[in-house]
């Protein structure tokens, strides 16, 4: 049987190995040499990928050398080879062409793979570019940055992906700062940074338009759109990534230029993920990635979006011309839209617990977290770039209002009570003053008694109210439909973790029914860690919308029912 390999299965590269297998070859995953100085932290890096794959698969490894590792590949017998992640690339292209398989051409991997070499190829071709300069030493950069008369300027090594180290300078002396910081630090492979390029900073709207080419013809697959945050170090760091499905003004223009650009890199096969900007000026290239897009999308997800996931596309573009040429005289329709919200964390926390495990999957267009349930202490440091996120929530579905409610959503949570995303779970010296307790609840229960047929959910007791009342082990024993409902809940809420919380909160809702209004006092919301605003995002995903206390009356947390 003929073989397929993948170089460097990582990320969205995952998804060849079922597309392989299905379409009658034998996977082959070529493992690359560690470029991190820990060896096992690097295994543990590529197990996790191979655990999110299902079908069964071959390994072989980089060897010493590299006629070593070609003769490997040359015992597979392989039909094609392709990179599964950026750092799969220049070898998968070295041994295809050494093999005599469909490829790119070698004497292009430069420009298929270097910040500096891809933006000169542009200029080569007549192409816009961005004025940029590769230097080793902060006195190159001087020297770019005064003849140039540069001001804002963006600072990454030549040779990365993920933005990690990517830095945003608003002036020379920030320029200065990068540049010695960067010069200290390891790239995404763990390899030393000797090399960056300074460019000039273009201010527009960033996407990246995948497309995958056979014999140098071109077909987009998708197209999306990133919102970037600018953090006040200098960071670009990733909030969401969202698919364009009607094109916009400008955005016909961006895909024909990036056609362009896969011409002047000299793209003849496979994927290209292309990240470009538009400002008053059109088009323009910030980078090339010559394998599938990163971020581990699942391939049913992508293909909820668009039909058909990337890593089909691209093998198509090698082994299917007609079915390529077929699809590339289709228009751009989408079939759903989708984005991927990224948590940003704000500080250096220690996670013990992970709410957003029981929360996303209550949005109405959630499709899946990279969240886990934690464990172990969990350190998650702040976030400077992708691979330093919080995670993420994939989002698909046919109403883009609906997806865009589900966005706004998170980004509020991520604000405004960021444990319900991590949690370090705090200790809260949480002192239960029962008969306090007691006696404010009696005054909710009071003056909620005009709202109809009630229902308290309690820890503690009362006497003398007319309202039915029951705890939390009681609710599914209950029947029928409450005018409105207090939630009086702390001695089940002071020992647990925040997600264990989150989770108690939210099945409330799922075991009755609420006909009107809901009432949670601060004898609940005082008990959890994330406090009122905590809540108050909980039950935003319950369908319940917030309302304002008439005044006078002052229950807590007030929602009704959306209609």
């Amino acid at each position: 049987m003929k073989s397929i390999i993948v170089v460097d299965c990582f990320s969205t590269g995952i998804n060849f190995i079922g597309d392989i297998v299905n379409r009658g070859y034998r996977p082959v995953v070529l493992e690359l040499k560690s470029g991190y100085d820990d060896v096992e932290e690097y295994k543990a890096i590529a197990n996790s990928f191979y655990d999110k794959i299902d079908e069964k698969f071959d390994m072989i490894f980089e060897k010493d050398s590299y006629e070593e590792t070609l003769e490997e590949a040359r015992n597979c017998n392989p039909e094609i080879i392709v990179p599964g992640s950026e750092r799969g690339v220049i070898l998968a292209t070295k041994l295809s062409n050494d093999l005599n398989l469909p490829c790119n051409p070698i004497e292009n991997i430069d420009a298929m793979t270097l910040k500096d070499e891809m933006h000169n190829r542009l200029a080569e071709k007549g192409l816009r570019y961005i004025r940029g300069h590769a230097i080793t030493t902060v006195e190159e950069a001087c020297e770019f940055y005064d003849a140039e008369a540069l001001t804002e300027v963006v600072v990454k090594p030549v040779y990365s992906a993920g933005s990690v180290g990517v830095k945003i300078c608003e002036n020379r002396d920030e320029m200065i700062d990068a540049i010695n910081l960067m010069l200290s630090e390891k790239n995404l492979y763990g390899q030393d940074i000797n090399k960056l390029i300074v460019q000039e900073r273009i201010k527009g709207e960033e996407y990246f338009v995948n497309t995958v080419s056979n014999e140098g013809i071109h077909r987009v697959t998708t197209i999306w759109k990133y919102n970037k945050v600018h953090t006040a170090d200098g960071d670009m760091i990733y909030d969401t990534i969202e698919t364009v499905n009607e094109i916009g003004i400008g955005e016909a223009e961006m895909v024909e230029y990036a056609y362009k650009v896969a011409d002047a890199i000299g793209i003849q096969f496979g994927a290209v993920h292309g990240e470009y900007m538009i400002d008053s000026k059109g088009p323009v290239l910030i980078e090339v990635n010559c394998r599938p897009n990163g971020c581990t999308m699942p391939a049913e997800f992508i293909d909820k979006i668009s039909g058909q996931h990337e890593t089909d596309s691209i093998l198509d573009s090698y082994l299917k011309p007609s079915r390529f040429h077929a699809k590339r005289k289709e228009r751009y329709q989408l079939n759903a839209y989708g984005a991927l919200k990224i948590f940003i964390v704000p500080e250096d926390i220690m996670a013990r617990s992970a709410p957003m495990i029981t929360i996303s999957p209550r949005l109405k267009s959630f499709y899946k977290t990279t969240l886990d349930y934690i464990k172990e202490d969990t350190f998650f440091m702040k976030t400077k770039d992708l691979e330093t996120s919080g995670g993420l929530v994939y989002m698909v579905h046919n109403d883009k209002g609906v997806l865009q409610d589900d966005i706004d959503y998170l980004r509020s949570v991520e604000r405004n009570a960021f444990n319900l995303v991590l949690s370090d779970e705090k200790d809260m010296d949480y002192q239960l003053d029962e008969e306090k307790i007691a006696k404010d609840l009696k005054e909710v229960v009071s003056i909620t008694e005009e709202y109809g047929t009630g229902l308290l959910i309690t820890d503690q007791f009362l006497e003398d109210v007319d309202v039915l009342q029951v705890g939390l082990d009681d609710l599914q024993d209950l029947n029928g439909e409450f005018d409105y409902v207090i939630v009086n809940l702390n001695r089940s809420l002071v020992d647990k973790r925040d997600d264990l919380s989150a989770d108690i909160i939210l099945d409330i809702f799922s075991d009755i029914k609420v006909g009107g209004i809901v009432f949670i006092p601060e004898t609940t919301y005082r008990y959890i860690s994330t406090g009122r605003k905590g809540v108050e995002a909980l039950i935003k995903t319950l369908d319940l919308r917030i309302e304002i206390p008439p005044h006078g009356f002052n229950p807590g947390i007030i929602a009704s029912r959306n209609h």
